[in-house]
């Protein structure tokens, strides 16, 4: 190594330290996905409790981490009880919480949802940053740019559409939307009407049937009315195994760590769906 690559090294590795001492000493979150950041890029000891979300393993890919953790339940005076010198919250989380926090001249941060990869990434560094631990949000970036390059193609025009309970259908903007795109799977919300998202028939569903449909459960049984709707005979014949991809809510549902294991879930389904000749390459 050169003396000037190895000074800049050196330099990087002693600001590390010290953006990490400048970092909030104190952390509240009170929104889900933050929650998922907070746990991934910041010290563990410098977390002062987490929403009442973190634990629930059906929605919480950092269950097992959150475990130990205080929880509050978003309300004001429970935040403000925990000495935090920074709250994260979401951008719906309870207005009246955020202002009287603000009032009291707590420092709080906006975590938005995720709406594409690139938007996330960016997020990432940014808290990263804000937790004064830069390097592990590169880290993670890394993580997603390797997921991303890991995943198979599919021959164009072959649509892919996101379905859940009752036939709701979410639209044409979010994490898994992007991750489908990025294989080379058609808009399959815009074909069906529903660019902006909205409720899709069952015959319109089965009458149009794209070339996959991306659940968030498997459908083994009806649990109640709304999953019931997953469970119709129509549905499950116009819909074989190999054309059905399923990505639970706790992989995405937030957009941080759980990201990777995410998009790897969603490529290798594909890539069995390749293999068997359900889904053409291309």
């Amino acid at each position: 190594m050169s003396p000037v690559r190895a000074f800049a090294a050196a330099f990087l590795l002693s600001i590390v330290p010290a953006a990490a001492a400048d970092a909030p000493q104190r952390v509240v979150s009170i929104n889900l996905c933050a929650d998922q950041l907070l746990l991934a890029l910041g010290d563990r000891d410098r977390i002062a409790a987490l929403s009442a979300m973190a634990r629930d393993p059906d929605y919480s890919a950092a269950a097992e981490q959150a475990a130990g953790i205080a929880q509050v339940r978003g309300g004001a005076e429970d935040i403000l009880t925990r000495g935090a010198d920074l709250v994260l919250v979401g951008p719906y989380d309870n207005r009246y919480t955020r202002a009287v926090l603000a009032e009291r001249g707590l420092r709080m941060e906006i975590v938005a949802p995720w709406t594409s990869l690139d938007q996330g990434k960016a997020q990432v560094r940014e808290v990263a940053e804000l937790l004064g631990r830069p390097e592990r949000g590169e880290a993670l970036v890394a993580d997603i740019d390797a997921a991303i390059a890991r995943l198979p193609r599919v021959r164009a025009g072959t649509d892919a559409l996101e379905v859940s309970r009752r036939g709701w259908v979410p639209g044409n903007a979010g994490l898994v939307h992007d991750v489908l795109r990025r294989m080379g799977f058609g808009d399959g919300a815009t074909a069906a009407g529903l660019p902006s998202g909205g409720f899709v028939s069952l015959e319109k569903l089965v009458a149009g049937m794209p070339g996959v449909v991306v659940l968030d459960r498997d459908m083994p049984v009806a649990e109640d009315q709304g999953t019931a709707w997953l469970r119709h005979p129509a549905l499950l014949g116009a819909l074989p195994e190999g054309r059905r991809l399923i990505v639970p809510p706790r992989l995405s549902i937030c957009g941080g760590p759980s990201t990777p294991a995410m998009i790897d879930r969603l490529g290798e389904q594909v890539r069995r769906a390749l293999a068997a000749g359900v889904v053409d390459g291309p």
